[in-house]
């Protein structure tokens, strides 16, 4: 793979509806207008628009991996207790709902790449993640190229060769959301010697310093040695970090990396159409 410093961006699709958040912050903070806002139809976290218009400013394009989280119903007791189902549980929502088949329609036809986000347990889960798969393929109308599994959970090798099997192209869950940088390398991994490829992850917008000023001087040093390095850095941002009333400052942060990133010469753009240049580059050798 020829040497090239590149900026691949991408969006996991958790949460797109704000759900039972409103009713916790009503009670945490005493302040009925949450519930208000709730009520109004007001949703915070829909933010497929403005991350579009970002991008769409800037001339470029990135991923954004969906979801299918399956329901509670029908499961064990000890599922039930698990305190980490309910949150998965209370924020799922239905890839294949009319409002989500629109925005990933518009995502397609736009040029912005649509992948897969696997499920909680799907990560040693074939058959489950095969669903899942076909149910966002059915939505789309074409195959999908790559995925990302939720919470980066991850059993390597074995979830990459379930991803390979699948025919997927490449997986982008080699990462942490505590802690940010090339931990991993600076190249993407073939791990099994042959066309599939592991993009590890640079930075999750939750593994930056709280403070605002910190983490933009944390982004912009990693650019700093990406360029360096003619890395391959891969940035997750969640869609609902656009929301500035409870995540104040990391929309003006994305928006600032990106636009960073073009100024200092980076290939800027999802990681499928990056899988494309390296494997041109590594055919051409």
């Amino acid at each position: 793979m020829a040497p090239e410093f590149a900026v691949c961006l991408t969006h996991d699709v958790d949460r797109p509806y704000k759900t039972y958040q409103w009713l916790y912050e009503a009670l945490a903070e005493r302040d009925p207008r949450h519930l208000q806002r709730a009520l109004s139809g007001e949703n915070p976290y829909w933010r497929f628009e403005e991350l579009m218009a970002i991008e769409e400013r800037l001339g470029v394009r990135s991923a954004f991996y969906f979801l299918n989280e399956p329901s509670l119903f029908g499961k064990s007791i000890r599922r039930w207790a698990d305190p980490a189902r309910w949150i998965e549980h209370l924020g799922r929502y239905d890839v294949a709902a009319p409002e989500m088949r629109e925005v990933i329609d518009r995502l397609d036809r736009g040029g912005w790449e649509v992948g897969l986000h696997g499920s909680y347990d799907s990560a040693r889960d074939g058959r489950r993640l095969r669903y899942e798969m076909s149910v966002l393929e059915g939505v789309l109308g074409h195959e999908v190229r790559g995925v990302r599994q939720h919470h980066l959970r991850l059993d390597p090798p074995e979830t990459w060769r379930i991803h390979a099997a699948m025919g997927l192209s490449y997986d982008t869950s080699l990462g942490s959301s505590t802690e940010c940088g090339f931990s991993n390398g600076y190249r993407p991994i073939r791990p099994f010697d042959d066309g599939f490829l592991v993009f590890p992850l640079t930075i999750m917008e939750v593994g930056l310093p709280t403070d605002t000023t910190r983490a933009w001087e944390e982004c912009e040093r990693l650019l700093e040695e990406a360029r360096e390095n003619d890395a391959v850095m891969t940035v997750l941002w969640h869609p609902r970090y656009l929301n500035d009333r409870e995540f104040p400052g990391y929309r003006a942060i994305y928006e600032r990396l990106v636009e960073r990133a073009v100024e200092m010469g980076a290939w800027v753009g999802p990681p499928g159409e990056c899988y494309d240049r390296l494997s041109i580059d590594a055919k051409m050798q």
